[in-house]
């Protein structure tokens, strides 16, 4: 995003910031005192906490579903004021920047066009404990007036969780009904496949309505992640389930025998 065609639309912030509290006001107020122009949203203030893993599967759906030429201010940091590099990325569709902490390997992950750069520019305040603040807002507000940011080439092995799967089977998020987001792309599992969680089996369900009062099922979420439910209840609760818990693929159920294959 170093000219002016790539200028953003659309200021996005990602963050593990939590809806209440003095952060994400002060990102929003450096970005708009630049001048920029460009409105900015509170995408997500409640990212997994301290979780970089987590919440890079639940920025790479979040962001397939936003308009094109969206800037990411991305700040799930917990390594803020360490040696953790800073990164600028451009793909196809859009810009991000965050740390270089696994956060932003899965939109790299599954982006073709993509560039990514160290970010070099050092502004002239720069706090220990509040980067999303310092850095990587400046930032996001220096590409957001056209103006190049000074870095260095990454190739996108170089980062951090580049070595991450492509699907995660695992809890990744938990919405404000109880719903449980996985690292799973519903696309990649067959509508028959048994999922297991803390040794309850799950099957498929496509809506809401087609589940049982009480029913605990799995379907297709609004971003294309594969999504636990109960209908009628908070499945975190029901189930006893939080971010990190695992989810096992079981297999096909009786209906799809013979057919199709899960993916890897």
């Amino acid at each position: 995003m170093n000219d002016h065609k790539s200028r953003p639309s659309l200021i996005a912030l990602f963050t593990d910031f939590g809806p209440r509290g003095i952060y994400t006001g002060q990102m929003e107020a450096v970005i708009a005192a630049s001048g920029t122009g460009v409105p900015v949203i509170e995408l997500c203030s409640d990212a997994p906490v301290f979780n970089p893993r987590a919440s890079a599967y639940l920025l790479a759906g979040l962001a397939g579903e936003m308009p094109d030429n969206t800037l990411f201010v991305c700040v799930v940091d917990p390594g803020v004021g360490g040696d953790r590099r800073a990164l600028s990325v451009r793909t196809g569709r859009h810009g991000f920047v965050g740390p270089d902490n696994g956060l932003l390997s899965q939109v790299v992950r599954h982006s073709d066009p993509c560039s990514i750069q160290m970010i070099d520019w050092i502004p002239t305040r720069l706090s220990d404990a509040f980067h999303g603040r310092d850095l990587f807002a400046p930032t996001a507000a220096r590409l957001a007036l056209g103006e190049k940011i000074p870095g260095t080439a990454l190739d996108p092995t170089d980062i951090v969780g580049a070595d991450w799967p492509m699907d995660l089977n695992e809890i990744i998020y938990a919405d404000h009904y109880g719903n449980l987001l996985t690292g799973l792309r519903a696309s990649q599992i067959e509508q028959d496949t048994l999922l297991e969680v803390k040794g309850q089996t799950l099957s498929y369900r496509r809506t809401f309505c087609e589940a049982q009062p009480g029913e605990a099922f799995w379907h297709a979420d609004s971003i294309g992640l594969v999504e636990i439910s109960v209908n009628g209840g908070r499945a975190e609760e029901v189930l006893g389930l939080k971010t990190g818990d695992s989810v096992v693929i079981k297999g096909l159920g009786p209906r799809a025998e013979g057919r199709g294959k899960l993916a890897e």
